[in-house]
């Protein structure tokens, strides 16, 4: 990225999404050295901001030293000063760069449910400071050789796709995120209230309660690129069957055809033609996994292409996705886990969605 893009990115996620203010203390996560680059713009606009920045960057591949290592004694201890972190910063930023993004597909998947079960203390300690307006934190990306490779693109393209997708060939890309939040802001208006929704498509047919429930709109503010509008349905409400065509990635591991049955809220049947062992186990890692933590639809109409990587495919306008285990207390959600998978499906072949019966949404599009 040119020194006048990496400037535009940093500015975003410093004034925009995180809003950084003079004082706050703010906790910038680079995956790997590779994300350097943005990672010092990021800290030279914080302190231009005022903010205090405590850059911290990853050593490649120290997951899977971990994972490979680990004893279940080490795999259930909290750093106590992550966990401080925690507890005390204003800000969050988390840059993902990996080198290589199957380094945890043949890691031991029950060390990784051990590890995710016990990491779940922290997920709720953010969520909820989140909710109440304690914490802001945002999660982008920085392109590397291997997020290109997944997304099946050169690395001048895919840097061009990240470009694209968080509209920084804008003069003004905050503006522009502000028009979304606009037109988005309409949307939950009218689900804030709703007390069901009905997603129907190939082979899906499935029905989540959700009156009581807050509708979110994501602008930019907590992932980057962004475009989604999201809720955490009432947890024992879901009922019926949903068919994921897009391939589904979690850790570095695929499941493809994933096809899952809920009742009541809870998963009693989950098939898939490939990584089907690793669904299960993931599905049943803790109490509540194998439950639906949130229900969403995105919106960003620049990205349509699956990339393999979570933080842009969710986004992709036409289509909606799942995430099963923890919920977002800001919505209103219980669903407390160490899983949150997020599992999409294109809507754009014929799919409908229905608010409390009435047909909103038809073939990647919205009606209201």
């Amino acid at each position: 990225m040119d020194r006048k893009t990496l400037e535009n990115y940093a500015k975003v996620l410093v004034e925009y999404s995180t809003n950084v203010q003079k004082g706050d203390l703010v906790i910038i996560r680079l995956e790997s050295p590779e994300a350097q680059p943005l990672g010092k713009e990021l800290y030279k606009q914080v302190l231009l901001a005022g903010g205090h920045p405590v850059i911290k960057c990853g050593v490649d591949e120290i997951n899977e030293t971990f994972i490979k290592y680990a004893t279940d004694e080490q795999l259930a201890y909290i750093d106590p000063m992550a966990k401080l972190e925690y507890e005390t910063a204003n800000k969050y930023i988390s840059i993902g760069a990996p080198k290589n993004v199957k380094n945890m597909a043949r890691a031991d998947m029950s060390k990784l449910a051990k590890r995710s079960a016990a990491t779940k203390e922290l997920s709720h300690i953010m969520l909820d400071r989140a909710a109440k307006g304690e914490l802001s934190w945002v999660i982008a990306d920085y392109p590397t050789h291997a997020l290109a490779q997944e997304a099946k693109m050169s690395l001048e393209e895919y840097e061009n796709f990240i470009i694209n997708s968080c509209y920084l060939d804008l003069d003004d890309p905050v503006a522009k995120w502000k028009e979304i939040g606009e037109v988005q802001d309409k949307l939950v208006d009218r689900l804030n209230g709703t007390k069901t929704l009905r997603y129907v498509g190939e082979r899906t047919d499935i029905t989540f309660g959700v009156d009581g429930r807050k509708w979110i709109s994501c602008c930019g503010l907590n992932n980057f690129p962004d475009g989604e509008i999201f809720t955490s349905p009432v947890e024992d409400s879901a009922n019926g069957t949903i068919f994921f065509d897009f391939p589904q990635i979690y850790r570095g591991n695929e499941a493809t055809n994933v096809q899952i049955t809920v009742r009541d809220g809870k998963v009693v049947e989950a098939t898939a033609d490939t990584g089907e062992e690793f669904l299960k186990s993931m599905l049943s890692m803790d109490e509540g996994s194998s439950f639906i933590g949130e229900c969403a639809i995105g919106t960003n109409e620049r990205v349509v292409d699956v990339t393999g990587n979570i933080l842009f495919d969710e986004k992709i306008g036409g289509s909606i996705h799942v995430a099963f285990g923890s919920s977002y207390p800001e919505t209103g959600g219980k669903n407390v886990s160490g899983l949150h998978w997020d599992m999409i499906k294109n809507m754009k072949n014929g799919g409908k969605i229905y608010a409390d019966d009435e047909l909103i949404y038809e073939n990647g599009k919205f009606l209201i």
